[in-house]
């Protein structure tokens, strides 16, 4: 790889590393799985460099290649076999009245123990589209799939979020709109 195309690899992997993490943990739910496929993704950005081209289909690249990397990891078989369902430390926030922050947490929890619960497919769905952001249109492109495709496993993966936190009790029925399991 020439020098310039070095550097503008590093300074990409060092600008979307971070973003990368948090999405990558938000697909899988375990913080060191996260920086695999972090890691697993720059290497195959890295490899694959020299065919991207605009600064524009980057980061829709970056995410597809992280969506890619957490399939490919959740389709292996001796990963089927291992149970990821343990508790995630919170990290402290010192700012902000102490019940709030408990309620914060308690909620945050809540919301990624359901996205745990919900099918990969739907989870990636789920993720590209709520907490990334992105179109309809976009999270087809990135996963591959029809944009019937990913309106519907958007509306499976919300009511399968829906009737985890329904089950965890009436303290969270805000979350869900007021609405239960049917």
């Amino acid at each position: 790889m020439r020098s310039e195309d070095e550097a503008r690899f590093r300074d990409m992997a060092r600008r979307q590393a971070a973003p990368m993490r948090r999405f990558a943990y938000l697909l899988c739910g375990d913080w060191h799985l996260a920086e695999d496929l972090v890691q697993n993704a720059l290497t195959k950005l890295y490899s694959a460099w020299w065919r991207i081209r605009g600064a524009d289909t980057l980061d829709h690249y970056v995410r597809k290649t992280v969506v890619r990397c957490w399939l490919d990891e959740v389709r292996r078989p001796w990963r089927r076999a291992e149970d990821r369902t343990g508790v995630v430390p919170d990290v402290a926030d010192h700012d902000g009245d102490p019940a709030a922050v408990g309620q914060r947490a308690q909620t945050r929890d809540l919301v990624l123990r359901a996205l745990a619960e919900v099918p990969s497919r739907q989870r990636a769905v789920l993720v590209l589209r709520y907490f990334e952001d992105l179109s309809v249109a976009d999270t087809a492109a990135a996963l591959g799939c029809s944009q019937g495709t990913v309106k519907s496993q958007s509306a499976r993966g919300l009511d399968k979020m829906r009737a985890v936190i329904a089950r965890s009790g009436p303290d969270f029925s805000a979350l869900t709109g007021g609405r239960t399991e049917s």
